[in-house]
């Protein structure tokens, strides 16, 4: 189910309570953007893109063969993990069924994408995004915001034990950065684990060869191409920018936003726009962060296809203005101050928790 008709079930259950006219906020927006026809499908945007996007990655093989056993192969590295980055957005766009109007054509392409070229497990991350869209930055329903190394809400910090950990906690936004240096091999890693845990991963049996496969055969191509110091080093390269390019394009989009207390319900359009942060910046900026910067509009309408997502962000905006629900969006490099500050002091920035606009609205203190 879309968050449109998600949006619009709530107000059919409770069409006279306050969540219901609350609902209606957003009923009336997706009416609109659907007059729009800014849901309709981009084919020859997409098709381009990822036919691109394929061939750029048989580039970068080339240029491996070609560059030979020169220290160069560092910067094919680098070039290698653009290109997976790009695929890795393609697959985000099939898997939220913003390329094709078939629900089975976007699965597979993005279980293609995911586990044959790019080395993640399609099943794996679709069930963690799907649960972050549902129920972005609510403590114990979003994994994104969940326990781990960077404590992202108070009682994970609160939850800290030892001087050392502590220590940690209160200048942890100055390691997020570096941490994202690892980013890629965790992906990587929790991917293996859970096609080959116990876990119930759909089409098991096509995604447990195709990503082992792909996480195995490229290394063995390196390190029978190049010496062996090279080929560590290329793909020490590759995985380290792959994973600051990933996690950079989602990190300044939630963090340092309200964080949801675990009990609170909130209206679909709310969830999505107070929880979400925009960023400013053009076509360098839509790249690198491969229509991300645009999350408020993403969460609204998820299977909008990506070009769309400017297009539709003035009426968003006018419309989020006219209801008096604030709209965030700063830019490229103030994103990344804002979430370096909020990590560093998280026990304090997010003492407040979000609960005054909405439980106004619905009646709650």
């Amino acid at each position: 189910m879309t968050g449109d008709e998600r949006a619009e079930a709530s107000v059919r259950r409770e069409p006279g309570t306050a969540q219901g006219r609350l609902a209606r906020d957003y009923s009336a927006l997706a009416r609109t953007v659907r007059q729009s026809g800014l849901l309709r499908r981009r084919y020859g945007y997409y098709w381009t893109r990822l036919i691109l996007a394929v061939l750029a990655l048989g580039g970068v093989w080339c240029a491996v063969v070609v560059v030979g056993r020169s220290w160069w192969q560092v910067a094919v590295a680098a070039a290698m993990a653009v290109v997976l980055t790009q695929l890795a957005f393609l697959g985000h766009d099939c898997a939220h069924r913003q390329v094709f109007r078939s629900r089975a054509w976007n699965d597979w392409v993005a279980r293609v994408l995911a586990n044959v070229l790019v080395g993640i497990s399609y099943g794996w991350w679709t069930d963690k995004h799907d649960a972050h869209h549902t129920d972005p930055n609510r403590e114990g329903k979003d994994p994104d915001i969940g326990p781990g190394a960077i404590a992202f809400t108070p009682s994970a910090v609160r939850a800290r034990r030892g001087a050392v950990s502590r220590w940690f906690a209160r200048r942890q936004g100055w390691f997020f950065f570096p941490l994202l240096t690892l980013e890629g091999l965790n992906l990587h890693v929790s991917s293996v684990r859970t096609v080959l845990g116990r876990r119930p991963v759909r089409h098991r049996g096509f995604e447990a060869p195709a990503l082992m496969a792909r996480l195995v055969a490229p290394v063995v191509v390196l390190f029978v191409l190049l010496p062996p110091g090279i080929a560590a080093a290329f793909l020490g390269v590759q995985l380290v920018v792959f994973g600051l390019m990933l996690g950079s394009s989602f990190a300044p989009n939630h963090k340092g936003m309200p964080v949801v207390p675990p009990t609170l319900e909130v209206d679909f359009l709310r969830r999505q726009v107070l929880m979400s942060r925009n960023i400013r910046g053009g076509v360098a900026v839509d790249f690198l962060m491969g229509g991300l910067n645009r999350q408020i509009e993403h969460h609204l309408f998820p299977s909008m296809p990506r070009p769309n997502l400017r297009r539709v962000q003035p009426v968003v905006r006018d419309h989020c203005a006219e209801l008096g629900v604030p709209y965030t969006e700063v830019g490229f490099f103030r994103s990344y101050a804002i979430v370096v500050a909020y990590l560093n002091d998280v026990e304090h920035s997010a003492r407040e928790p979000f609960a005054c606009p909405v439980a106004g609205a619905l009646g709650r203190t």
